[in-house]
């Protein structure tokens, strides 16, 4: 008769075999260091390519957690007048601009009215005549909803636009 052996349990000192390396070794074929031999680590640096683009994602995240109030960094003109049209139209409350001698911050109150907004990027030109259709693309409903465009008359929304009888570059959105 054969005995069956039964797989001896693992004690701590003797080594497992892993199938993969530790997070913390080199991948193949990775570069190494000239002088040493040894493996040379590189790190990834993150640039923002949209502050606006930023600006309105922090605050449809913090929207739609909930949150009263929001703080957004870094600052520039583009993103006070943006968010100057959101507030001349009940969509956000109060807006505080701070100057941290850097590149500032603007710390927003919510009002809970945002669903979506967002940057159309690039900024493509719109005449008077297709400002209609336009909106009509990017909003829920001809009722509601707002599109932002930069005039010569400055950054506006989409009706105010039509009232000075200009058109412009799109910048975004928010409904």
């Amino acid at each position: 008769a054969q005995a069956i052996l039964a797989p001896a349990a693992a004690s701590p000192s003797s080594p497992i075999a892993w199938p993969f390396p530790p997070p913390s070794w080199p991948a193949p074929g990775s570069p190494r260091s000239a002088e040493t031999g040894q493996h040379t680590y590189q790190s990834v640096i993150m640039v923002r390519i949209s502050v606006l683009r930023d600006c309105l994602n922090g605050i449809c995240n913090a929207e739609k957690r909930g949150k009263r109030q929001v703080l957004v960094r870094p600052n520039s003109k583009v993103i006070i007048k943006f968010l100057q049209v959101m507030q001349k139209h009940g969509y956000i409350g109060d807006l505080e601009i701070v100057d941290d001698h850097r590149a500032g911050k603007v710390v927003v109150d919510l009002v809970g009215r945002i669903n979506k907004c967002g940057v159309i990027s690039p900024r493509f030109d719109v005449a008077l005549g297709d400002m209609e259709q336009l909106a009509s693309n990017l909003l829920p409903s001809r009722q509601f909803g707002h599109v932002v465009l930069t005039t010569p008359y400055g950054i506006m929304d989409h009706e105010e636009a039509r009232r000075k009888n200009t058109g412009g570059k799109i910048v975004g959105f928010f409904f």
